[in-house]
């Protein structure tokens, strides 16, 4: 038995240097196309193809090193809008498109400010939303969580990225996902929620396809409205009004309450509100269960796309919620 767990510890220091190797800045940069790339491990071709979709606004959701879901799903309305269709996930077409042109290297250091570990942090953030009505701000919880969501990154990434790092220290070099380019403005004339496919699609006034984002879109418990919509209002930093009327499982409040603005507010950062009462689409507290947990019947981005999406959306836009035919359950 001894034998066993001594063997066991040595392939551990085996294995665990050959990861963290594997992730350096120069190996994520550098990586090459590969036709099979895991939807469990963290891959560095697969931080390099999220961080491409994210700078192209084909957002993989939250960039964690791994070709899961959402970023599946990313590639696929990439592919599409570039003619190149495929029964493949990625092809060694989709990457070339991806990666040319694209000269700024997809993962960068950055240099903790001031700013980031400043605060003021939450020690803890409710689970039910009866417990948040009394607190100041829902901000975040940690300047990990801050730093993390501020490049569109997983904490476990930026972790894997940065051993024995300190995230709360001013000064502190780090690695981040390369995603603060400059905006190009965005000119939307309607949005497409597919419902069916958990996805939601920006348009130009000429219909051509701007940015896609993968979402969370209502729940059994309170089902998304189908048809077409518009937006009526649009709000960064919103506060969230709960309404006894809504019922949602697990608030025992029967009384009407406010919660604070912040990152971690149930609707996140950003409010865009749609013309049937109560809906709209929003920010979240959890960017890894995107597309991946039910939602109260409205449309459900991370923080950072909702915020793309509301800063270049008018009033008056239409929403248009469709069931695709090829749809069914959240792929």
């Amino acid at each position: 038995m001894i034998r066993v767990f001594v063997a066991t510890i040595f392939l551990g220091w085996l294995v665990f240097p050959a990861v963290a190797a594997s992730l350096d800045a120069a190996a994520i940069n550098n990586a090459e196309y590969s036709s099979k790339l895991s939807t469990d491990s963290i891959d560095a071709a697969a931080i390099r193809i999220q961080v491409l979709l994210d700078r192209a606004r084909f957002s993989p959701g939250e960039i964690d090193g791994k070709l899961g879901e959402n970023a599946q799903k990313a590639l696929r309305a990439f592919a599409e809008a570039k003619g190149l269709t495929s029964d493949k996930v990625l092809t060694a077409d989709v990457w070339k498109v991806l990666v040319t042109g694209s000269e700024d290297a997809v993962i960068a250091e950055y240099k903790i400010s001031e700013s980031d570990v400043k605060g003021p942090f939450l020690e803890k953030l409710p689970t039910k939303m009866d417990d948040m009505k009394n607190l100041k701000a829902l901000g975040y919880t940690s300047p990990r969580e801050a730093i993390a969501e501020k490049f569109h990154m997983s904490e476990g990434l930026l972790e894997a990225l940065n051993p024995k790092k300190k995230f709360d220290q001013a000064g502190e070099i780090i690695l981040v996902a390369n995603v603060l380019t400059k905006q190009t403005k965005l000119t939307i004339g309607r949005i497409e929620v597919d419902k069916s496919r958990q996805t939601v699609k920006a348009f130009g006034p000429s219909g051509e396809l701007v940015a896609f984002f993968p979402a969370t879109v209502g729940s059994e418990q309170k089902p998304t409205p189908s048809g077409s919509l518009k937006v009526v209002s649009v709000d960064a930093n919103p506060n969230y009004r709960y309404n006894p009327d809504y019922k949602f499982k697990g608030v025992k409040s029967r009384e009407a309450f406010t919660i604070k603005p912040g990152p971690n507010n149930p609707v996140g950062s950003y409010w865009i509100g749609l013309s049937a009462e109560g809906f709209g689409i929003h920010g979240t507290p959890n960017p890894s269960k995107v597309s991946k947990s039910e939602s109260h019947g409205c449309v459900r981005l991370t923080n950072w796309d909702v915020g793309l999406l509301g800063s270049n959306i008018k009033k008056g836009t239409p929403v248009v919620f469709v069931d695709s035919p090829q749809g069914g359950g959240k792929s």
